[in-house]
């Protein structure tokens, strides 16, 4: 089984934060799914949900501090437009990257990379 080293605590509220995006942008009857796989010398983590996707515009500035795409909708669910930019921030301190990939009425899919301890 592939383990990564780092702080039990800050990679739980990375997979939060993800999830709780996941979950909270999906459409009605959506779905929210994660996976893992070795990678040579890392883990690779996918989030993946079949909701309101991210549109392109959007994309390069949705890890930034108190950036929202949808405002209206963040207030309403209660983001800070903070999730993701803990997100990176946390999964630079364990030498990782985050990615995103989206299309709006698709969903998004953002994969992790840990490398293994």
């Amino acid at each position: 089984t592939p383990q990564v080293q780092g702080n039990p605590e800050r990679l739980r509220q990375v997979f939060v934060n993800l999830i709780d995006n996941a979950i909270k942008f999906n459409t009605p009857g959506g779905r929210v799914t994660i996976a893992a796989r070795h990678t040579g010398p890392s883990l690779e983590i996918t989030v993946e949900d079949t909701g309101v996707g991210i549109p392109e515009q959007d994309v390069p500035r949705i890890f930034e501090r108190f950036y929202r795409v949808d405002k209206a909708r963040s207030r309403e669910l209660g983001g800070t437009g903070l999730g993701l930019a803990i997100v990176k921030h946390l999964v630079d301190l364990h030498r990782g990257t985050v990615l995103v990939r989206s299309r709006p009425g698709h969903g998004s899919v953002f994969t992790l990379t840990l490398p293994l301890a």
